[in-house]
């Protein structure tokens, strides 16, 4: 039985504890300690796996499981609105992948002003201590890993890059870019990075902003992207240019999808991320807090791999066998 949720709750309750046949009277309700899960959408697979990650650990640890989400990526309202009915509900703890960074942290101060848990999971507030802690794929190395790929496979031929990003001001894909131009040895600013468009991590924007970027600088030869629909979008641009074999494209997140594209040629790498263990390892961390008053602090690495079939010397990764066996979505 789920608890009575207060008027207006946009929020999936989710009773992921199971009922003993004895002969007590209470509800596991009235005696669960309940997590929140709040993502930035309900339909990308990623934010799919991370829920699904969440309910197997809530049930594992004895939790009850309340989910919610933004109607659309950027949408700070319903995240704030989320925390503000879970508080109410009276969770012991909340993870959430904020959609606005910085927005977020005034509702996210009076949840733990209440003696809420909130622990950011793979995109950090701003300021990162905001939050209580942090469990997260390194994006910065996510890109950096990418670059170094890029950089080696290119094998000393003079680079044209494509950089095909998130949105401005958006820690996540600040990061992942910022890492890729370390990885590739080139500075911000550097006449080689010939284009850089704002995809949204959209396949459809991708593809637009790739064929801007073609009109721009027709000789473009190394296509970073921001996430694998972006990048499947930039093929899709450069394939009907005839260009498709002659552009290395790199990209992160790791998604089934994604991997498929690089063992079929369409994406050279990926850095792959695990959403799944994010989520997991948070409500562990809340389920501490809710039985022995432990606070999670800090950052916690989940991992980050580079996944290709066509390895270079100098660069670890693993093959799209490991990456179909580790993928999500």
């Amino acid at each position: 039985m789920n608890a009575k949720l207060p008027a207006g709750l946009l929020i999936t309750a989710l009773l992921v504890t199971g009922c003993g046949g004895g002969g007590g009277t209470e509800t596991a309700a009235t005696t669960t300690p309940k997590v929140g899960l709040i993502t930035k959408t309900e339909t990308n697979p990623f934010f799919v796996k991370m829920k699904e990650g969440a309910q197997k650990s809530a049930q594992a640890n004895g939790l009850e499981l309340m989910s919610a989400a933004g109607k659309f990526d950027g949408d700070n309202a319903s995240q704030i609105t989320a925390i503000e009915n879970m508080v109410a509900a009276g969770v012991k703890g909340i993870l959430i992948t904020p959609s606005d960074t910085k927005a977020i942290v005034p509702a996210i101060k009076k949840a733990r002003d209440a003696g809420v848990l909130v622990i950011a999971l793979d995109t950090p507030t701003e300021p990162q201590e905001a939050t209580d802690a942090l469990f997260a794929t390194d994006n910065f190395k996510a890109g950096e890993l990418i670059g170094q790929y890029a950089k080696a496979a290119m094998a000393g031929k003079p680079a044209k890059i494509a950089t095909l990003d998130l949105a401005p001001g958006v820690t996540v894909g600040q990061l992942r870019h910022d890492g890729f131009l370390k990885g590739f040895g080139v500075p911000a600013g550097d006449p080689s990075v010939v284009c850089s468009q704002d995809t949204q991590g959209d396949q459809s924007k991708g593809q637009t902003a790739m064929e801007n970027c073609l009109q721009k600088a027709p000789d473009i030869n190394v296509v970073y992207t921001i996430n694998e629909p972006a990048a499947m979008g930039a093929y899709t641009a450069l394939k009907a240019k005839g260009r498709e074999k002659d552009v290395l494209i790199v990209s992160v997140d790791g998604g089934c999808a994604g991997v498929k594209a690089v063992q079929s040629g369409q994406i050279a790498a990926t850095s792959q991320q695990y959403p799944l263990k994010m989520a997991e390892d948070g409500v562990k961390a809340v389920a501490e807090f809710a039985k022995a008053g432990k606070k999670a602090s800090g950052y916690t690495d989940t991992g980050v791999t580079l996944i290709t079939d066509k390895s270079v010397t100098g660069v670890e990764a693993k093959d799209t066998a490991f990456g179909l066996a580790n993928c999500w979505g």
